[in-house]
């Protein structure tokens, strides 16, 4: 598609430039907000030391990436589909339950409350207050109200900062991640665009930041329609690299934990295949010859994730831009997925 300087901006991606803007405001005000119920949800996790996350979509993307903050704890944290917990359950005695739905609405989840009756240690995390979820479980609400705009963004942020509370009350300490939240990063992507104008699709690797590469790449398939899609960093070791080559972009990110060697390596791997490969990097660790890397303060956990996500946002929006004419308007989905 030509581009030209005075072509507009879509109407779905200035949506998601709106929800953009305010996650940061929002992000600080669920921190704040939330406490007294994280309080509640962190008890549970005490008296189970057993977690399962359930949720779809961008919701269990969250899932997935906080997953690893729950088990360096000591609690045994397993994030889940909904789909999946609905059609080949795990059991549900004695583990506290965290049941994930920006707009609390979805399908999944009325039919797994209407199915289980939910549990004693069941929590809710959302955006809606009003919603069939915040009314069914003791629920940690997010500031700011539904995400209006299709891809998820500022619900994502939001949904992390919810569980910084809970991590908080937990006994981390969340003055790094707040940090990120107040002061956030704001590193350029041209580089990191350019290098991938000529992919056909792009696929998304990380260890312990796994779950932020798959939210990545949810967006990124949703707005750019190409089959975008994330392997952990191993799996991606064991046989997907034969797809490695210059039409495939790889987008990986590193971290400041013991996983970060690993990114490397694979890094190393990828730029060797003439694949175009970016690096999200807040490891503090050197640049990888032939990586476009895009440098953060040294930082772990969620203020990893903080730091890294709106930048790789910024980096989805734009991707999808050069390719397809009215991103952000879905023409196969819905913002809420009612119907499974």
């Amino acid at each position: 598609m030509k581009m030209t300087e005075e072509r507009i901006h879509p109407s779905g991606l200035m949506a998601i430039d709106r929800e953009m803007a305010r996650q940061h405001a929002d992000a600080i005000a669920s921190y704040e907000t939330a406490r007294p119920m994280a309080a509640k949800a962190a008890a549970s996790l005490k008296r189970t030391g057993r977690l399962l996350l359930i949720g779809m979509g961008g919701s269990h993307a969250v899932n997935r990436a906080v997953e690893p903050l729950y088990r360096r704890l000591g609690i045994d944290a397993v994030a889940l589909p909904l789909s999946e917990q609905l059609g080949q359950p795990l059991p549900l005695t004695g583990r506290t339950i965290f049941v994930t739905s920006q707009s609390g609405e979805s399908a999944e989840v009325v039919r797994w409350f209407d199915e289980t009756g939910g549990t004693q240690e069941t929590f809710g995390l959302t955006l809606e207050g009003s919603s069939f979820l915040a009314r069914t479980a003791p629920s940690l609400v997010g500031a700011g109200g539904t995400e209006l705009a299709f891809a998820a963004t500022r619900s994502l942020t939001v949904t992390f900062a919810l569980h910084l509370a809970i991590l908080a009350a937990l006994g981390e300490d969340p003055q790094a991640a707040l940090a990120v939240l107040e002061n956030p990063e704001d590193p350029d992507i041209t580089a990191a665009l350019a290098a991938l104008q000529n992919v056909a699709t792009v696929v998304t690797s990380g260890r312990r930041l796994q779950g932020v590469a798959e939210a990545l790449a949810l967006g990124l398939t949703e707005l750019s329609r190409r089959p975008c899609f994330s392997l952990e960093g191993g799996q991606l070791r064991h046989g997907p690299m034969e797809m490695l080559g210059p039409e495939i972009g790889v987008v990986l990110f590193r971290g400041l934990d013991e996983t970060a060697g690993l990114v490397t390596a694979m890094a190393l791997s990828a730029v060797e295949t003439g694949a175009p490969v970016i690096l999200f990097d807040a490891s503090g660790q050197a640049p990888v010859a032939g990586a476009v890397t895009i440098r953060f303060a040294p930082a772990t956990g969620l203020a990893a994730i903080f730091a890294m996500l709106p930048v790789a946002q910024r980096l989805m929006i734009a991707f999808a831009d050069a390719r397809v004419e009215n991103a952000g308007t879905p023409v196969r989905s819905t913002k809420i997925t009612r119907s499974e």
